[in-house]
């Protein structure tokens, strides 16, 4: 089983970027599964229906979540009702949405897809490990398969929880900072890992965000609407082959390419 992941989509450039490349993507690596972070996808914070729709008609499976996930109001709906939009599974009890989702690929296959939000310089959500363990034993009964995108900022919180769920998970892919990083590897027991699968979003930016916006507010401190930033785009994903009897990853690879911005960054 072949499970395409993108990294953080940023915006309506990065939604016209999966667009754009997925039909060349799907025929050179013919992935199973997509699955793609869409927690930036609204004008860089957040999700709406609408645009939750635009990736799904796209060839997106799955949507996985993170910290904004509540940043647009119209989300509620969103997370009720469509199974195929995944957010943190430790928010408390009570939250709107699913924590994990089960699929069927078109080759029949089952894949469940798990979100996690990190705490360290984050909000003090539920502990990630003690759910992640929790949702894991439910999973196992009902796929081998099974893929987890840990949205947090430090790296040692992403590389614990892979070694935690070293051998019981397909994959543990990290989200959030935006930026790729260069340890994707299987670890020893069958777990795939990559710290950060970087974004889907402007190059010449400040993870997304235009770079005048992110400069001032460094020098002065003062408040300043993020606006996504124009110019290419950069497409971080990563592939990962999974033996569909096992569940353990065999291989996993960044898949990096930048192409022509063709769409309105400040768009919606």
């Amino acid at each position: 089983m072949r499970i395409l992941f993108f990294g953080d989509i940023v915006g309506h450039p990065g939604r016209d970027a999966v667009q754009t490349i997925l039909p060349r993507w799907r025929a050179a690596h013919q992935p199973d599964f997509i699955i793609a972070n869409g927690e930036n996808a609204a004008g860089g914070m957040g999700i709406t229906p609408r645009i939750a729709e635009e990736l799904f008609t796209a060839g997106v499976n799955a949507l996985t979540l993170g910290n904004h996930t509540f940043n647009k109001k119209e989300v509620l709906s969103l997370l009720e009702d469509d199974d195929r939009v995944v957010r943190p599974a430790n928010y408390p009890e009570g939250v709107p949405g699913h924590g994990y989702g089960l699929y069927t690929t078109s080759g029949g296959q089952r894949v469940a897809v798990m979100s996690l939000l990190g705490r360290v310089f984050m909000d003090p959500l539920d502990d990630p490990f003690r759910r992640a363990q929790q949702l894991v034993s439910i999973l196992r009964a009902q796929t081998t398969c099974i893929i987890v995108d840990m949205h947090a900022e430090a790296t040692s919180e992403k590389a614990a929880l892979a070694w935690a769920l070293d051998g019981q998970v397909s994959a543990v892919v990290g989200t959030h900072t935006h930026v790729p990083t260069a340890d994707e590897r299987v670890l020893p027991g069958g777990t795939a890992f990559i710290t950060d699968v970087g974004m889907v979003g402007p190059l010449n930016s400040v993870l997304g965000v235009d770079t005048n916006i992110i400069i001032t507010r460094f020098r002065t401190w003062m408040p300043a609407r993020f606006e996504v930033a124009g110019g290419p785009v950069r497409v971080s994903a990563v592939l990962i082959d999974i033996d569909a009897a096992t569940g353990y990853a065999r291989t996993i690879r960044r898949l990096e390419e930048t192409i022509a911005q063709t769409s309105d960054p400040h768009r919606l």
